[in-house]
């Protein structure tokens, strides 16, 4: 009896579904513009986006420069927004801005353009370019909207970025120093450094490029030898002014004396 039941179930649902495509289908084929558009509108409340954008898609040209083209403009990006698909519903946005600046959604659709970007940002050790475009589209959200309610959390979300941003910094210099690549992790070192000067990072960076720098010299050729036992020395002391009590402090010492008893010998 149950068996029974359970296939009556699924009878009723397999007639539903049949009838609901069926319906999607004379929808989509019909040429009735004012339909699609009614129930563009009810498949989006449904949560049913696929369908949704689909209609918008087909009537959007037939409604340019009409209300509801602004209105399904909006919606379009948000189907694509709800569906995950980042790319397409930041790419959305970002279009409506650019055609509707004056419109009471453009302030919502500009953040979510941003946002967008957020939402494709990648952990620090991959390519952070989504990370770098939600800064600048953040940041001109925050200068094009100072007034608006989303202007601390735009904030907040810059600052989280460029966390993301330290960190990738941190481990691409960290990632050439391990890999014995002294010379390059000297120059990433600087380039970290000076990008993000304030780093959490910045004892361990200043040491390992006093390592990096006696690193590459102990295996220099003799030519070069002199110059690069010098900039280790050099390099000392500009980390132990900045940090005298540092955890590293004996094993920088250690570096320092190495460096100057090879450059006395010469």
């Amino acid at each position: 009896m149950f068996k029974n039941r359970w296939l009556h179930t699924v009878l009723i649902l397999l007639t539903l579904g049949l009838a609901s495509c069926s319906e999607y289908e004379k929808i989509l084929k019909s040429g009735d513009i004012e339909m699609k558009y009614e129930r563009a509108l009810e498949y989006y409340e449904e949560g049913q986006y696929v369908k949704s954008v689909t209609l918008i898609e087909q009537i959007l040209p037939r409604l340019k420069g009409t209300q509801k083209a602004e209105e399904l403009d909006y919606l379009h990006a948000k189907c694509y927004y709800e569906m995950a698909d980042y790319v397409m519903a930041g790419h959305y946005y970002r279009t409506f801005v650019s055609n509707y600046f004056n419109s009471p959604r453009a302030e919502e659709a500009d953040f979510m353009g941003a946002y967008c970007y957020y939402q494709l940002s990648a952990r620090p050790s991959l390519d952070q370019t989504n990370s770098m475009n939600a800064i600048n589209a953040f940041t001109l959200f925050i200068s094009r909207w100072p007034n608006s309610s989303r202007t601390d959390e735009a904030r907040e979300l810059i600052f989280e970025m460029q966390e993301v941003l330290v960190e990738k910094s941190y481990m691409t210099a960290r990632l050439y120093y391990d890999l014995e690549k002294y010379k390059s992790a000297v120059v990433a070192i600087n380039n970290s450094l000076q990008d993000y000067p304030d780093t959490k990072n910045r004892e361990e960076l200043i040491f390992l490029k006093l390592k990096a720098s006696f690193l590459l010299a102990k295996n220099s050729i003799r030519s070069k030898q002199q110059e690069r036992y010098q900039d280790t020395v050099d390099e000392y002391y500009t980390f132990i002014d900045e940090f005298p009590q540092s955890q590293f402090a004996r094993e920088a010492e250690r570096i320092y004396n190495e460096s100057t008893e090879f450059l006395a010998n010469k």
